[in-house]
């Protein structure tokens, strides 16, 4: 049997897939960007983003984009194949660097890794070769994570706000010195005017974040988008909803947590509790 010739011309991944079909139906109406913008309520370059494949959109603008092209439900299960697409993960991450760098404030919470913006380089290194990075790979991505840093310096640099789970305290490095240079840094951060640092401890008991680093970036336009990430894969999460709900987990888990001043208190205690360095 012949093998079966794919005759429209249009992109086979999920993502590249849906970015063709808004520009196809939107030419078909006829159109721009900005009236599509005026008709809708969201801003016109939301929608250039989305056709261009830089953004997914929320659900809830593919919802009324499905509406105002009588095409119900069309679009939104194209949305939630992009969406599911394993192969967008390294995108997706990219998109989050890409708002990150936008971002007027940032909170997060840990369940086991400090946030690399807090990082040192010896932590960095350490926790890159537990996951597999060795040589060439490992060091790029240690200078990738300290330039990071660097987002969180200067006058204009955004409010952060970080819980961290008393499990990211407790897993110490195996090397020693480099362990106790980490503490002495986040102690160090945690008194900057921008940087807020919460530990949640083992005596909070159960909390609903219990599995996964999440991320709210607060935009300059007052939207929030939230990033989860895993040991495996991370999603971009920019439905509305969604986020919501993220949000209401971490308000618990915030408000379960010790204050600043008793979090810095708790990593002083753990720094007074390490055994002295035998070469001192």
């Amino acid at each position: 049997m012949p093998q079966r010739r794919v005759i429209t011309g249009r992109s086979q991944e999920p993502r590249q897939r849906f970015a063709e079909e808004l520009r196809r139906l939107r030419a078909a109406s006829g159109l721009s960007l900005r009236a599509l913008g005026e008709r809708l309520g969201w801003d016109a370059s939301l929608f250039g983003k989305m056709e261009n494949g830089e953004t997914l959109g929320s659900s809830e603008v593919v919802q009324a984009l499905d509406t105002h092209y009588g095409t119900p439900g069309l679009l939104l299960a194209m949305w939630e194949l992009a969406a599911g697409d394993h192969t967008q993960f390294r995108e997706r991450y990219r998109r989050y660097m890409a708002l990150e760098a936008e971002a007027v404030s940032l909170w997060h919470f840990a369940v086991s890794v400090l946030p690399g913006l807090l990082q040192t380089p010896g932590y960095a290194r350490e926790t890159l070769m537990a996951g597999g990075l060795e040589g060439k790979e490992l060091e790029q991505q240690v200078e990738a994570r300290m330039g990071r840093r660097e987002l969180l310096e200067g006058v204009d640099a955004p409010r952060f706000r970080t819980v961290l789970s008393e499990a990211v305290l407790r897993t110490a490095l195996l090397n020693t010195p480099e362990w106790r240079g980490q503490l002495e840094h986040l102690t160090e951060m945690s008194e900057r005017p921008n940087i807020v640092v919460h530990v949640l401890p083992f005596s909070a008991g159960p909390y609903g974040l219990d599995s996964t680093d999440v991320w709210f970036l607060r935009l300059a336009q007052g939207r929030t988008v939230a990033y989860t990430e895993n040991a495996y894969r991370g999603d971009l999460i920019e439905d509305s909803a969604a986020v919501e709900k993220l949000q209401g987990a971490y308000d618990v888990v915030r408000d379960l947590a010790l204050s600043p001043a008793e979090s810095r208190k708790f990593v002083l205690r753990m720094l007074e509790e390490m055994p002295c360095d035998p070469s001192t």
